[in-house]
Order: structure tokens, then sequence, then C-alpha cells
């Protein structure tokens, strides 16, 4: 690797396992300040073109970056996969490699393919930042999320961590325990058998351990993907794996129930829960377009 190629992989963010924790606090203190100083911020990025290639769909996680390119003052451009070349046959090189041919100063890619985002940041010569890649990671998600759980304990060490959910197929549960790790955070994973990861060497727990936790993440329920298993349904799924009211009541008063959204309401979470006084839904979905700034300005920088 060369010492450019070396410099471009270092503004990109590919994912969170091999990120250190310097850097990853850096970008969480960086976020922190845009958050502070918002009167500081705009034409930061004037003059830059920042490209959004979702080849999936999405909508928070989009909108969050748009919001964050244009508080900076990058000029932005949206790419959707549905009304575009990719439609005729044009592979995702091809579309990337023709964008950045344009003159855009940074990409943010969401895939659904898993290791395609990781080829492409050998070929383009313009920092890339993974904006969710099929089940492997997503890696500014997590990030706003260690930031929500910084911000209402000060600190993430000695911190218990429980994720309750389909797992399996989570991009989101392995970018937070990849992080979450280099801090010093308990991680523990609560599933049923077929929603499990077995790549993963993290411990399961039971909906009741779960519920001790300073900090209960929710995953939203994949049911479409697990049409055999021992949940047969939404119903049975809630009663088994659901923050319920019920469960957030014996919950220790300093603890939050986290969720990456969207939600599936009265399936992993019930409606009282979401916007109860304990949850850090909205505010995790606030806190994206800091974190995200942050990530911007790392790849431009």
């Amino acid at each position: 690797m060369t010492i450019t190629q070396l410099a471009l992989r270092q503004r990109s963010l590919l994912g969170l396992r091999e990120l250190g924790r310097e850097e990853i606090t850096s970008i969480l203190d960086r976020a922190a300040y845009w958050e502070n100083h918002p009167s500081k911020v705009h034409g930061v990025l004037q003059g830059k073109f920042a490209a959004n290639m979702f080849f999936e769909n999405s909508t928070r996680t989009r909108f969050s970056f748009e919001v964050a390119e244009k508080r900076l003052g990058a000029e932005v451009l949206n790419f959707s996969a549905a009304v575009s070349s990719v439609q005729k046959g044009e592979s995702i090189y091809d579309t990337v490699r023709t964008l950045e041919s344009m003159g855009i100063d940074v990409g943010i890619i969401r895939l659904k393919p898993i290791g395609v985002l990781a080829d492409l940041a050998t070929k383009i010569k313009v920092p890339l930042i993974n904006a969710g890649d099929g089940n492997n990671e997503h890696p500014t998600q997590a990030l706003l999320d260690l930031y929500t759980m910084r911000g209402h304990f000060g600190s993430l060490e000695g911190l218990t961590v429980t994720i309750v959910g389909d797992v399996l197929h989570s991009r989101v549960a392995r970018s937070n325990l990849y992080a979450l790790r280099k801090f010093g955070v308990n991680v523990r994973f609560c599933a049923p058998s077929n929603m499990q990861a077995p790549d993963l060497d993290v411990k399961y727990v039971s909906m009741e351990e779960a519920i001790q936790s300073d900090v209960v993440m929710m995953l939203r329920v994949q049911l479409e993907r697990h049409e055999s298993g021992m949940l047969s349904s939404a119903e049975e799924y809630r009663e088994h794996y659901g923050m319920t009211l019920e469960r957030l009541k014996r919950m220790a008063s300093h603890a939050i129930v986290m969720h990456p959204a969207p939600i599936n309401r009265n399936v992993e979470i019930d409606d009282e829960v979401v916007e109860h006084p304990q949850s850090r839904i909205f505010p995790q979905m606030a806190n994206g377009v800091p974190v995200r700034m942050a990530v911007i300005e790392r790849a431009l920088s």
C-alpha cells in the first residue's frame, strides 16, 4: 500500500473493528464540539461535493448524512439505485467510479453485499464512508450509539450493555460490539437460538438478565427472514424478548433503552416505552447528525 493509499484509508470509515480507541474518542469529541457550537458550522466544507450513494433503501441514515453535509456547507448529491443505471445493469464499481470522475470529494455508501465496499476502497481515490454494508458493519450508527451512552453516563468504562434481538442479521450489533469492547464495556447479547450469530465470540443471556444492564439496546426484528425457528409470530417474540413496559419498570432507574430504528412497535418494543423518560431512541437519532458531521469532516480534512 502506497503512502497516498494509506492516507486515504485513514480518512475513510469502513468499519470499527480495526479503528482504535483514540480515533473513536476523537470522533466523539469532535461531534460534541459541533453539537455545542452550531454557530461555527456553516461554510466549513464550502465547495466540497459529498455523494450519498445508497444501493439499499434508507430513510434515517440518508437524511442524517444529508443534514450533516449541508450543515457543514458541502454540496450534496443524492444517488438512488432505484432510478439509476444500476437498474440497466451497470456495476456498483462503475457507478461509484463515474461519480468520482465527476469530481466528488467524499462518497457515503450503503450496500447489501458484504465485501464490495472494502474492495471499492482499494480502487477509488476519494474517501468512502460506510453507511451500512449487508450484515457486516454500520460504523456511524455505532458511533452515535456510543456518543449517546457517553452523554448519558459521562463515561463508557465499566458499563454493561446488552443487545437484544436479531443479532444474526445485524450490522449494528457487530459495530457496537467491536467499538464498545475497546472502552472496557461488558457487551452481551440476548436472542432466540435462530437469531444468534455463531461467528461472534460473545455471551448470550436471558431477557431477565438483559434488563439488569445499564443499557438495553433493542434491534429491529426481521421476522420475514425467520420462517422456521423457535418463535412463530410477532406476539410470541414480544412475550419472550420484547421490551415491554413491565420489563422496563424492573430496570434500574439509571438504565436506558436504545434502538437504532426503524421500530416495530409492540413487537420488540412497546408503544409506552418508545418515548418513556428512560428511552433514548429519538435522542439517538438527533445525535446522528453531529457524529456524522465529525466523520465527514475527518474524511475531508
